[in-house]
């Protein structure tokens, strides 16, 4: 049921009150940092309103007549509940702005969003972060169905309905173990032998097989599987074991590169670049800690 209206407003009450806890208009009116006729003004106009005598006026001041105590303790009850509510919501916000729902795909999530987690964490060591992990389709549907608040993702477009911004560029290379006979090839690998071979693919909806798979596409091709792994890890490790060739993500590859134990194989006439981008939905606003969060991640490593 509606309230009536006119209403009393809620610094009247709280007036009133005052003058019944504190034994005068003046001293309330201290109390609320305004001036003596202002609260008599404030008062005489809460009487109008309610249609009652709230004051008996006299020579040497003003006391609560008996409506008046009684609506002062109605009023009491009334603002009690209304502080319940302020510090209640104010705990809630405080609890939602302290705590940051993240997703981003395995490659980005392994690689990248722990630097950017830790810079964020030594601006602001009291904010829980969940990181959730999948491919890129799986991290654009959870950002489209609000269960985070930010999405990273590969991807050469943004997902549909979901606004995005490109961070950074990331390259795919073609990798062998050191015993691959493409490992001591000098002569650009084509597309069309990159596409007879049999490839260590990630799975359907990860960036990285988008990438290639569009690749290919461009020159009527399509990757020939030899096996999926779902994580850059494996799909390195398998690699490394002699099982074939694959296509990883740079950022994932400093360390096998420099140690030999991966090489990569120059190639001509394939596109594996993509950008890097974060994603989240169109019809929120990303909360503080999420904004603080994509401008660690598009600026600059220092």
């Amino acid at each position: 049921m509606p309230l009536p209206e006119p209403c009393p407003d809620l610094t009247s009450l709280d007036l009133l009150v005052s003058v019944g806890q504190l034994g005068s208009i003046s001293a309330a009116a201290s109390a609320h940092g305004i001036s003596q006729p202002a609260a008599s003004l404030r008062l005489r106009s809460l009487e109008r309103l309610l249609g009652i005598q709230l004051l008996e006026r006299m020579p040497s001041g003003a006391r609560l007549s008996d409506e008046g105590v009684a609506t002062a303790e109605w009023a009491s009850q009334v603002l009690a509940d209304v502080r319940t509510l302020l510090a209640g919501t104010a705990a809630m916000r405080e609890d939602r702005d302290s705590q940051l729902c993240v997703a981003a795909s395995l490659t980005v999530a392994e690689y990248l969003v722990p630097r950017w987690l830790g810079r964020i964490a030594a601006l602001e060591p009291s904010l829980r972060v969940s990181l959730q992990m999948g491919n890129s389709v799986d991290v654009s549907q959870l950002v489209a169905a609000g269960e985070v608040h930010l999405g990273f993702i590969e991807g050469s477009k943004p997902p549909g309905r979901l606004r995005s911004r490109e961070l950074l560029e990331d390259e795919l290379l073609i990798v062998v173990s050191n015993r691959h006979p493409w490992a001591r090839r000098r002569r650009p690998l084509s597309p069309t032998e990159l596409a007879a071979a049999r490839l260590i693919l990630r799975e359907e909806g990860s960036g990285t097989r988008e990438v290639l798979t569009r690749a290919l596409a461009s020159h009527g091709l399509a990757p020939t599987a030899a096996m999926e792994l779902g994580s850059t890890t494996a799909i390195k490790a398998a690699v490394a074991g002699g099982r074939g060739p694959a296509v990883v993500s740079a950022l994932a590859l400093r360390a096998e590169l420099q140690g030999g134990q991966l090489v990569a194989v120059p190639h001509e006439g394939l596109e594996l670049r993509r950008a890097i981008r974060a994603i989240w939905h169109s019809g929120r606003a990303l909360p503080p800690a999420a904004r603080r969060l994509l401008a660690i991640a598009a600026s600059p490593e220092e």
